[in-house]
């Protein structure tokens, strides 16, 4: 296997060997589209810590074929050699090489292609995951979005806080709201944000808590793990063991999201603080929401017919997806004001069905009566 630590020490020297090195490596990159340039056999860059100068030096070994070998391919070690004064030993051999792990490793998650997997039972597939959604272009109020992200950003940086406190270093969330309120886009902002994998658990196709556990020891590190409509799980009563067994058995950060369409049927023990510590409520089409989604799909930021749709967005609901169909432009000449009037015949629709059912069950409940 390759050296976690020689990968680590790559990353972390890839900016210094391209400004630094007289002869370069390239490859392609993971999108096929760029170099990854890297620093040539016997190459040194120089580097600094807390003011003290160090290099570093990257050579190979390579043996020689036995006599008696039936291949004839030689064997090549690659290396990275650091030198530094003998004084400053304490200080590069604790804190410096801590730090350039630890960054090498972060600058790697950063750049890798995050991936997404889905269980066939006991294992894991994937595949590149490429959904563009970022809380930049969710459909959401300002103010929440950023609550949201903040505590996404503090948790990825609470490590020493989780080690200090002795508890395992994972975060609960409950996303819940109607059909359409954009969970599944929340969760891909999510992983953007943070650059972690997304784990898609399909618990149905989980025979017991055995391969249960198998599955969860496998994700990695940095993950975020899905369970969708969990309203809908059989057995919640296994659901809560594994939780509560779960981080006993990973390290490193993990994200457990939850998501269901109807908060009502959970049971209070499911979603108390410890399993799932932050709710978040998923609803349907505000006008601040709207503003965001006519700015990604028509890109304006006012027009007259605004104060129109913001009155009917107030007394309708629909969700985020139903308004986003009205304006998704359908051809090349697109005419921004046509689509703001289907947006508003649907809005004016909508609420005349939502007055019509009102009617309808005070008449029940008169009648009731």
């Amino acid at each position: 296997m390759r050296s976690e630590a020689y990968s680590a020490i790559e990353n972390y020297l890839s900016i210094k060997s391209s400004t630094q090195a007289k002869r370069l490596k390239a490859d392609i990159g993971k999108n096929n589209q760029s170099l990854v340039l890297s620093m040539d056999d016997y190459e040194e860059v120089a580097d600094e810590f807390r003011g003290l100068r160090l290099w570093w030096a990257f050579g190979k070994n390579v043996s020689k074929p036995q006599a008696f070998s039936f291949f004839s391919h030689t064997d090549e070690k690659r290396y990275y050699k650091l030198t530094f004064h003998k004084k400053h030993r304490d200080v590069i051999l604790g804190p410096y090489l801590n730090h350039v792990l630890k960054e090498g490793k972060a600058m790697k998650v950063r750049n890798q292609q995050r991936r997404l997997f889905t269980n066939n039972g006991s294992s894991w597939s994937h595949v590149v995951f490429e959904h563009p959604a970022t809380f930049q272009t969710l459909a959401m109020e300002p103010e929440r979005k950023k609550e949201i992200m903040d505590d996404l950003i503090e948790f990825s940086k609470a490590e020493d806080f989780y080690a200090r406190t002795g508890r395992a270093w994972k975060r609960g969330y409950l996303l819940y709201g109607p059909p359409g309120t954009g969970k599944s886009t929340m969760i891909a902002a999510m992983a953007n944000l943070l650059g972690y994998d997304l784990y898609d658990l399909e618990l149905m196709a989980v025979k017991d808590n055995t391969e249960l556990r198998k599955l969860l020891i496998e994700t990695s590190s940095k993950s975020i793990i899905v369970i969708e409509d969990i309203d809908c799980s059989l057995d919640l009563t296994g659901l809560l063991n594994f939780i509560d067994g779960l981080w006993s058995a990973c390290r490193g950060e993990r994200l457990i999201v939850f998501t269901t369409n109807h908060v009502d049927k959970l049971d209070s023990a499911l979603i108390r603080k410890g399993r799932m510590d932050k709710h978040i409520e998923l609803s349907y089409c505000g006008f601040e929401a709207f503003k965001v989604l006519v700015k990604n799909y028509l890109g304006i930021e006012s027009h007259s017919l605004f104060g129109t749709i913001e009155a009917l967005l107030a007394e309708t609901n629909m969700s985020p997806a139903d308004v986003a169909e009205h304006l998704i432009p359908k051809a090349k000449s697109r005419n921004i004001e046509n689509h703001l009037k289907s947006l508003i015949r649907a809005l004016e629709q909508a609420k005349g069905g939502a007055t019509l059912k009102n009617d309808q069950s005070a008449k029940e409940a008169i009648k009731d009566q």
